[in-house]
């Protein structure tokens, strides 16, 4: 007979290797099943168990918006749209949220940024000067690669920049949670781009601001863009042991 304690404690320590095998087996899908629905019931209970991610002083700043069917239709055909007036004139971009990127980008991260797209890119065998596959292959993002649900995050404005830190321990913990229930996801920070346009579409509060935006469902198997592997430094690259 376990007292409280000791059956917390067995629900918290046990079972660690499906954790690994979840961070591990995660990637940024750019293919889903358009037909294979994700059921309410599954999406609500991945939101439940990612709201236990840490945040200072317990805050808990994140608001998530879920499009499906319809709602997810009428977001798609608007930012991209959007999408196809800005190629044809940059001045009328909309301005971000906030800087998601630097605005000049430096060693090393300027090598990871160009190996990360040209390898892509070229696993699609689409080169530099193919502009027009270039634009259709990002506005796939504002299609939500196909996945049949598409998640937007928010946070009150009024909260500092800590909370930024906070939400990307509750996204990691969706995408964690997702793939241990066989589902895979891609967080896009291409919606930052579009942050006036999507709000309007989500009825948000005046004071917030979009974060970036996800999609989730299930990888297509059969799609090549889904073998593309982005490598990591070895954890000796960015650890200094103090002394």
């Amino acid at each position: 007979m376990h007292t409280m304690f000791e059956k917390r404690a067995v629900d918290v320590f046990g079972d660690c290797q499906t954790v690994d095998a979840a961070i591990h087996s995660r990637f940024s899908c750019r293919a889903f099943l358009r037909d294979q629905e994700v059921a309410p019931a599954l999406l609500e209970e991945i939101l439940q168990v990612a709201s236990r991610a840490p945040s200072g002083s317990n805050a808990q700043p994140w608001k998530v918006y879920v499009l499906q069917g319809d709602a997810r239709n009428r977001l798609i055909t608007a930012v991209c749209a959007e999408h196809d007036r800005v190629t044809a004139d940059p001045l009328k971009a909309e301005m971000e949220s906030y800087d998601y990127y630097p605005p000049t980008w430096s060693s090393p991260y300027l090598e990871r940024r160009r190996e990360n797209g040209w390898g892509l890119y070229g696993l699609l065998g689409i080169n530099k000067t193919d502009r027009q596959r270039m634009h259709a292959q990002l506005q796939r993002n504002y299609r939500f690669f196909d996945a049949p649900v598409g998640l937007m995050f928010t946070v009150d404005r009024a909260m500092g920049r800590g909370s930024l830190l906070d939400y990307g321990t509750f996204m990691q913990n969706i995408m964690l949670c997702a793939r241990s229930r066989g589902l895979h996801t891609c967080s896009q920070a291409a919606w930052n781009l579009f942050p006036t346009t999507v709000l309007r579409h989500l009825g948000a509060a005046q004071g917030e601001m979009l974060v970036c935006g996800m999609s989730i469902g299930y990888a297509d198997p059969t799609a090549i863009v889904n073998t593309f592997q982005t490598p990591r430094e070895p954890a000796s690259s960015f650890t200094t042991w103090v002394e």
